[in-house]
């Protein structure tokens, strides 16, 4: 975990106490990654370094860039280095098939990039379902998983995050069975970042569509994290926290069981109830 985690001086107040101590902590390292499609530069991102290539892979699916491996020729990272010479990989350049429609660059599209709110080039929920190449296609009034087992993800979400229990600053994203098996688990500093992982993983392993899956997430289920469950055929997400409206809407339009507040005794179904046992 070497590049996963940044050892610093922090100055610990007891109020109660009226104490300061000085130790160490560990942090979540974050880092800005550009992508290149090609030689040329298409966007940057915050993210924790680690599973860069699953990463990439995964935000060129949900931008609806590529929805089929070989589309994906090959992901390289590119010469880049820090003050000390050493080679930071914060460049990955991906070879895309020459038939692949080149998108206009992040500057154009006049969207903005960091770890709390990921890239989306589309502008309305009707746009996500024209770019999706994977529908929901799970029956909305057919049992996919018990609540008891999908109100004990997030523990076993919990349980895996091994740079969470280390920095306690990261948020996870979770791909699970029906029966609560744990298929895949990634860990970054921004929520979209882990779900990206998770696709692309997934893509790169020709998983999709992830039509008999349920994805748990850290924190709030945004329209952006329905967005990438829904163009990979997702049929439930579940969050341990609030949704937001327009997350609510676009899981009823594009068929997503939608999750809140999944906290192991209770949990909140917004959208398509049905698929929850």
């Amino acid at each position: 975990m070497g590049r996963l985690i940044r050892r610093v001086k922090a100055t610990k107040i007891d109020v109660g106490g009226n104490r300061r101590v000085v130790r160490e902590e560990a942090l979540a390292v974050e880092e800005p990654l550009e992508i290149r499609l090609g030689h040329e530069s298409f966007t940057v991102t915050m993210r924790t370094p680690g599973d860069d290539f699953d990463l990439v892979a995964g935000f060129l699916v949900s931008e609806g860039i590529v929805f089929d491996p070989d589309q994906l020729i090959s992901l390289r990272f590119c010469a880049g280095e820090d003050e000390n010479g050493q080679q930071t990989f914060n460049v990955v350049e991906a070879q895309l098939r020459p038939d692949v429609a080149m998108p206009l660059p992040a500057a154009q599209r006049h969207v903005t990039t960091s770890s709390a709110c990921g890239i989306c080039g589309t502008a309305s929920i009707d746009a996500v379902h024209k770019s999706s190449h994977f529908a929901v296609t799970a029956p909305v009034d057919q049992v996919l998983i018990a609540a008891d087992v999908l109100a004990a993800l997030p523990e076993t979400l919990r349980e895996q995050q091994k740079l969470f229990e280390k920095t306690g600053g990261v948020h996870a994203a979770g791909l699970f069975a029906p029966d609560g098996e744990l298929l895949m688990l990634r860990e970054d500093v921004g929520r979209h970042n882990a779900v990206d992982k998770v696709v692309g993983a997934s893509f790169r392993e020709r998983r999709l569509p992830l039509s008999e899956t349920v994805l748990q997430v850290s924190g709030r289920a945004s329209f952006e994290l329905v967005q990438k469950a829904a163009m990979v055929g997702v049929p439930v997400l579940a969050a341990v926290s609030a949704p937001s409206s327009l997350a609510v809407e676009l899981a009823q339009s594009s068929g997503v069981t939608l999750v809140g507040f999944s906290r192991g005794e209770t949990l909140n179904v917004y959208t398509h109830p049905g698929r929850i046992g």
